[in-house]
């Protein structure tokens, strides 16, 4: 395999990897290559980053790689985000906001059994329009990350803190939590769109 098909290889990779990024040594393993062959993958595509004109670029944070934008782009990425088109959250995105809104602070993973399908785009997106952030990692092996509820939730929802999210019955079943959680979520977002 050449130098050029390992880095479109490692592009795809670091993009399906999303926040949680790649290691080397992930990378080593799936090209099936040594380390030190997925080290120079890794440096010649941050480099063909940085040299092109390019609108992402790829970061190292603790040893793991993942995209990022570029901050001489920061004013056309906040546009974005506050035009009209991009305040309405889809359904999977209200769906895993309402699930970290009462269950914070909560792993993907946890997310993801509730909901029973993947979550990484609406975590992404709901990133991104700052409704929620790691507030912390979980104990034991992989430390996955914690998410929690923003400042700019709490706005975006008209609510003074997160007590004012309606109770969820107590003795509710697994399956109607979203159910429950949706019906709040889609009362709030038919106010914001009027």
């Amino acid at each position: 395999m050449t130098l050029e098909e390992m880095k479109a290889i490692t592009e795809g990779l670091i993009f399906a990897s999303g926040d949680e990024g790649l290691n080397v040594q992930q990378l080593a393993v799936v090209l099936e290559v040594e380390q030190t062959t997925a080290r120079e993958v890794l440096k010649s595509l941050i480099n063909d980053l940085e040299q092109d004109s390019r609108g992402i670029m790829l970061f190292e944070e603790a040893q793991t790689y993942k995209f990022t934008t570029k901050k001489e782009h920061a004013t056309y990425i906040q546009r974005l985000m506050s035009t009209p088109s991009s305040t309405s959250l889809s359904q999977a995105s209200l769906e895993t906001l309402a699930i970290i809104a009462y269950r914070q602070p909560i792993t993907r993973t946890e997310i993801e059994e509730v909901r029973g399908v993947k979550t990484e785009r609406p975590i992404q997106t709901l990133t991104a329009k700052a409704l929620i952030k790691e507030v912390g990692r979980a104990e034991g092996s992989g430390r996955a990350i914690l998410y929690g509820t923003t400042k700019q939730f709490l706005e975006y929802f008209g609510l003074k803190s997160i007590e004012e999210l309606p109770p969820l019955p107590e003795e509710m079943k697994e399956d109607s939590f979203e159910d429950e959680t949706n019906l709040f979520f889609e009362k709030f977002q038919k106010t914001i769109e009027e």
